[in-house]
């Protein structure tokens, strides 16, 4: 389907860049998620462009140089990268993909110039992501009707037999679905099934899992029907963690809406709320807090029991440590992002857990060491709002009071700092040994329970370890 009524508004240094193409007496196609996101009215930044009618990847390359410093990403793809100010540009010659092994990389690829769009378009997962864009003729190619489906909001597979030689779509699927509230086509959740079923996604590389899982995450209003897409699926069969979560009973007096895995989505989406009012732009700092806020109720599969008709599930924090890692080893080997995550998921209580107590202000200086407290406080405030209780305005009043606190210590955001450090032992004559950890861990709690200045903590030191006699 061809159609000239709406007019593609594209940067001028693409403009620019297509002018030049076309001196190649190349054909330049916009495609992909570009063309996708401007009727959906999404701003773009990524434009990707298939390049027919010419076959020298090195011709294109040189031309190109004169905008910026492009990078060959893919040589037997035949993809060029440009990055200029906040736009990224991917040139890609017209091709066709046959699967030959299991891995995710295992696909022979030809290029072609002379492919018509719809030959190359085949190649795509989606009808919504098969349609093209003819600056020159100021013309919308849709070979596949996709149009339509944006309009009808459906994600739909273009052809089955191309579409199941890759099974990252069926999590590509499940993402925008959820990204943009579209429901997915009866006849693609079938192949998606039958990807399932086949046993092909335990063949995936964990890093492009996890990178559908962000954009899941951190596109979507509600990340809760990406999440009911993959039971739906059945594709929680490789995250027994998650899986577990369903039918996980909870006391009805603090969950009244359900199991486990329906606070936990009600939960994702609060989350999605809340970081939305706060912009928070922060992308790393977004998805660990997504994961701590997934994971955080982990545990609870683990000791969930009934005792004189009340539901109980003590010590799910901790018990929720092991599975946490056991699920996010599966999606990434970034042993940082795994502690941040557990120490969440750990510490997600602690939050109401000192308000209920009017705790003190060594207790807030103490949770400072264990976790970053606003971020703490982000999740906690999560887990409370994604129920079905009446008395949410708990919720911020609890969350602000540890907050607040937290704030005036200026530690809301990273651990206290001890006053008293190895360098002040050594001024005192003392030589670096076993014994330092000791006396500096004697001060650090001299500093938080006692609240004493530096100088009345190195006479403690003086008195104890040097003089060998402790002032009380």
């Amino acid at each position: 389907m061809y159609t000239t009524t709406i007019k593609f508004n594209i940067p001028l240094i693409l403009k620019e860049i297509l002018n030049t193409l076309q001196e190649l007496k190349a054909k330049p196609i916009l495609v992909g998620g570009c063309v996708r996101d401007f009727f959906l009215n999404i701003p773009v930044k990524d434009y990707d462009v298939e390049i027919f009618g010419i076959d020298s990847l090195d011709i294109i390359e040189k031309s190109l140089n004169k905008f910026g410093n492009v990078k060959l990403v893919g040589k037997s793809f035949g993809v060029l990268t440009l990055k200029i100010d906040e736009y990224d540009f991917d040139f890609a010659l017209p091709r066709i993909e046959k699967k030959i092994g299991k891995s995710h990389q295992d696909f022979e690829v030809i290029t072609n110039p002379k492919l018509s769009f719809k030959e190359a378009a085949i190649r795509r997962d989606f009808t919504i992501n098969a349609i093209g864009y003819d600056y020159f003729k100021e013309e919308f190619i849709d070979p596949f009707d996709g149009i339509t489906d944006l309009k009808n909001k459906i994600i739909k597979h273009i052809n089955d037999k191309t579409f199941c030689e890759d099974s990252l779509r069926v999590y590509r699927a499940v993402q925008f679905a959820s990204r943009f509230d579209f429901k997915i086509a009866e006849e693609t959740k079938v192949l998606c099934k039958q990807i399932v079923l086949s046993d092909e996604l335990s063949y995936l590389p964990k890093e492009r899992i996890f990178e559908e899982f962000k954009k899941l995450f951190l596109k979507s209003q509600k990340p809760s029907i990406g999440l009911n897409l993959l039971k739906e699926l059945e594709v929680l069969v490789y995250f027994p963690e998650l899986k577990a979560l369903i039918d996980c009973i909870q006391d009805e007096e603090y969950h009244p809406e359900g199991d486990v895995w329906i606070h936990t989505l009600m939960a994702l989406d609060e989350l999605a709320k809340i970081l939305n009012e706060e912009k928070i732009d922060d992308e790393y700092r977004k998805i660990y807090l997504f994961y701590g806020i997934l994971c955080h109720d982990f545990g609870k599969p683990f000791c969930t029991k009934e005792i004189n008709g009340k539901i109980t599930s003590y010590k799910h924090e901790s018990l929720g440590i092991e599975p946490t890692i056991s699920f996010l080893e599966r999606l990434t080997n970034e042993k940082k992002f795994v502690q941040i995550v557990c120490s969440l998921v750990k510490n997600h209580l602690v939050p109401f857990q000192l308000y209920l107590a009017d705790s003190s202000l060594k207790a807030i200086k103490r949770l400072s060491l264990k976790v970053n407290i606003e971020d703490l406080c982000l999740v906690c405030l999560a887990d409370c709002l994604g129920r079905d209780i009446k008395d949410k305005e708990k919720c911020s009043k609890a969350i602000n009071w540890v907050l607040e606190k937290a704030k005036e210590l200026n530690i809301h955001q990273e651990p206290i700092k001890a006053i008293v450090q190895g360098k002040d032992l050594i001024k005192l004559g003392l030589k670096p040994s076993k014994e330092f950890k000791e006396i500096l861990d004697f001060a650090f709690d001299l500093q938080i329970d006692l609240e004493l200045s530096k100088e009345d903590i190195i006479n403690k030191i003086i008195n104890k370890y040097i003089n060998g006699v402790l002032l009380s």
